[in-house]
């Protein structure tokens, strides 16, 4: 978009300048005008300020010294709130018996499976429905529908006609995951301004032109966004499926351990599911900056 604007620029200056025949005169030096003296005045900083590296990290530190404060002085009972020195020996004994290993691998697999589904499906909708009428009116109004009940409502359904397998939990998941997509995908698509396809319709763009140079850039910072919320909906998906009818999984650990009141291999699940939906955002947040780095934003 942005080289759009820059071609129409320089090919308007080139006409302005081929239109009035007239050669710039050079600038012609006069006498030097003493600089004022008046002290400057410092602009107050607006802005968050400059990033540091790796600084996202600093909260979740807070967090675990802080319950780690708790624990050590007797503020955290045990029975309830496993301490970390607990919970890292607990991830031990499971890493080497191989069940957290085993269960973080399903667990990914679905996540993963139901990320891609859902991810790919809210895309496609989205762009049917962002250009082109008929596609607007077709699935627009459905899916507003289905973002108002939520994917675990339909759960009951899902499991009468896909079963309790792997099926239904990947579905599930890419349920929560298309919707986020096609709702900020959507949005960043009809937000464009119409001023750029005009300006595209000017220059005598072909439909594949426009959509790489108009279209692209200016749904992708509304892609990432639905993806960052997808990533977080294919976790959130994932926690419930997992603890129903499942026989594997971080969430399966974790309802076992439950019937026997082992908070601390909960304490672990948990610590797992926040791990990975962190590492998830961060690398979402990765891409995002380098694919936007034409974008001045005060995020950096």
């Amino acid at each position: 978009m942005t080289e759009l604007l820059t071609n129409a620029r320089t090919a308007s200056r080139v006409n302005t300048a081929a239109g009035s025949g007239k050669s710039a005169k050079p600038a012609v030096a006069g006498p030097s005008v003493p600089r004022s003296t008046a002290p400057r005045t410092t602009r107050r900083r607006l802005g968050p300020g400059r990033a540091v590296p790796f600084g996202r990290l600093i909260g979740p530190v807070l967090v675990v010294a802080v319950w780690w404060f708790a624990s050590a002085v007797g503020y955290l009972d045990p029975r309830i709130l496993s301490g970390p020195g607990t919970m890292l020996s607990t991830a031990s004994d499971l890493v080497s018996s191989g069940r957290l290993q085993d269960n973080v691998l399903i667990s990914l697999q679905r996540a993963g499976l139901g990320l891609l589904f859902g991810v790919a499906a809210g895309v496609v909708l989205a762009v049917a429905a962002g250009l082109s009428r008929t596609g607007e009116y077709l699935l627009d109004g459905p899916l507003q529908i289905k973002r108002a009940i939520p994917s675990l409502a339909m759960l009951p359904l899902l499991i009468l006609w896909l079963g309790i397998g792997e099926q239904m939990k990947v579905t599930v998941i890419a349920l929560g995951v298309a919707v986020s997509m096609y709702i900020n995908t959507y949005a960043s698509l009809t937000g464009i301004d119409s001023r750029y396809v005009e300006l595209a319709e000017g220059l005598d763009l072909s439909r594949a032109q426009f959509v790489r140079k108009v279209v692209v850039p200016g749904s992708l910072p509304g892609f990432f966004v639905g993806l960052r919320l997808g990533v977080t909906a294919s976790w959130l998906g994932l926690i419930v499926v997992e603890q129903i009818n499942a026989t594997s999984g971080i969430g399966y650990m974790m309802f076992q351990a439950q019937q026997y009141a082992q908070s601390d291999v909960i304490i672990v699940g948990l610590v797992a599911y926040g791990i990975f939906g962190f590492a998830s955002d961060a690398a979402v947040r990765a891409v995002e900056r380098r694919v936007l780095s034409w974008r001045r934003t005060l995020a950096g």
